[in-house]
């Protein structure tokens, strides 16, 4: 993922895409290529129920709607980039970014990215289909965006509604290879979240971002390590075109940390590890998205627990905390259970074993309650989410998608497959999340 570490990949098309036709018109002889679009990877093994082992200093207390996650021995895939969070669009087609690998083209060839350096890209694809067993990606391009005075640029928060593609991007320091003692981390610095830059026709062409790494839309800045509240935000995924949001109005989950951390680290707040998970919100529109004083900010509770917003970003206040056991977070709007379902990932050191836990609550802004706490996860899953669009009408079968084992060997770490299927470049995996007295406590 995050320092040219994907796996190196033959770009012909004897890799990435089926078999080329050429088709001849019968009366005009005239010749037209058509190209068989690059399939997912499928694999089957056996069920399973990941195994029980939450941590003891876990703040988070059991849910008692669901417990425990099943694995239903069903995984999709792709061998290419990662940083996939799709949205769903108002046109029934899902919008993802994309970036550090190759995505395929209608054509039949294929586009890289590279978040890395001064000359960094970021890329956007469609999602077509249904069914992840059976789904069309391509590319419509990549956007390039210096991350200058950090290395890296890469994407986070995107959203597509009524049609206008929102797309965030936050930079990362000091470099993706970072010394400290005798280790080696990945991105260990995680800088601002920059801001949007704007396509009104889903992707084909793009307003450039107004706001810098220097003058970021929130104004904080990672340099040297200094910690951030929003470094990589993620939209609440309430469905299609945002069809059950609670008031109109577009949701974000950030991972971050306080200055005043009791046991701070050198990869503190990475792109992988954090402390706290802040929670931000504003009316979606072009005016609005990229204007601070729009956005409102979660600043706690009051006396009588109903949650306090504010404008004033030196308010805001952790939505949850756990010191050194958290990370990227992304959330969705189960619908037919009633459910948010936020998926964390604790990175671990940032290039080593990482875990994953899924929480549940009937708000946003809480009861958070733990769903499964999934260590070693991947055994390296990262960047984990639920599409909305792939949920069950039940609400208890969806598919977890997540990128993996980027950083295989790194300091010596032998990383393993688990759940089988796991690989750098997108993996989707069909789970159940069971009601809770399904399974004994710990199977």
């Amino acid at each position: 993922m995050r320092f040219l570490a994907y796996p190196p990949v033959d770009s012909g098309a004897s890799s990435f895409c089926g078999p080329v036709k050429i088709v001849r018109d019968k009366e005009t002889q005239r010749a037209h290529v058509t190209v068989e679009p690059l399939k997912p990877e499928l694999q089957q093994f056996e069920p399973f129920v990941w195994k029980k082992e939450t941590p003891a200093d876990c703040p988070f207390i059991q849910s008692k709607a669901y417990s425990q996650v099943k694995f239903l021995g069903i995984k999709s895939g792709f061998h290419f980039a990662d940083t996939w969070y799709p949205t769903w669009g108002d046109d029934n087609l899902s919008y993802s970014p994309y970036t550090d690998g190759v995505c395929w083209r209608l054509d039949g060839s294929t586009e890289r990215s590279s978040s890395m350096g001064e000359t960094a890209t970021t890329g956007q694809a469609v999602i077509e289909g249904d069914d992840p067993s059976n789904l069309v990606i391509y590319s419509l391009g990549t956007k390039a965006a210096s991350p200058k005075p950090y290395e890296g640029r890469y994407p986070c928060g995107s959203l597509v509604h009524n049609g206008v593609w929102y797309y965030g991007t936050y930079c990362l320091g000091p470099s993706g290879a970072a010394k400290y003692g005798n280790m080696i981390y990945n991105w260990p610095w995680l800088g601002p979240f920059v801001g949007f830059r704007i396509s009104t026709d889903r992707g084909r062409s793009w307003k450039d971002c107004p706001h810098t790494p220097e003058k970021a839309l929130f104004g904080e800045n990672g340099w040297n390590g200094y910690p951030v509240r929003i470094g990589s935000p993620h939209f609440v995924d309430f469905g299609k075109n945002m069809e059950h949001s609670p008031d109109g109005k577009a949701y974000m989950v950030a991972h971050g940390a306080e200055v005043d951390d009791p046991k701070p680290r050198f990869w503190n707040a990475s792109w992988i590890t954090g402390d706290n998970v802040y929670l931000l919100r504003v009316t979606p529109s072009v005016e609005n998205i990229n204007d601070a004083s729009k956005w409102e900010f979660y600043a706690g509770k009051d006396a009588a627990g109903n949650a306090v917003w504010t404008n004033d970003f030196s308010q805001i206040k952790p939505l949850l905390e756990w010191n050194n056991n958290m990370g990227c977070v992304t959330v969705t709007y189960n619908a037919a259970i009633g459910k948010y379902l936020m998926c964390v990932t604790d990175g671990g050191i940032t290039c080593a074993k990482m875990h994953t836990y899924i929480l549940e609550s009937d708000s946003l802004t809480g009861e958070w309650k733990l769903v499964s706490y999934m260590k070693n996860f991947g055994e390296q899953a990262y960047f984990v989410n639920i599409p909305s669009k792939y949920i069950s009408q039940d609400g208890e079968t969806m598919w977890l998608w997540y990128s993996g084992n980027f950083a295989v060997g790194w300091n010596g770490t032998e990383i393993n497959v688990n759940p089988p299927g796991s690989h750098y470049g997108l993996v989707m995996q069909k789970i159940q999340i069971l009601k809770a007295g399904t399974f004994p406590d710990g199977i």
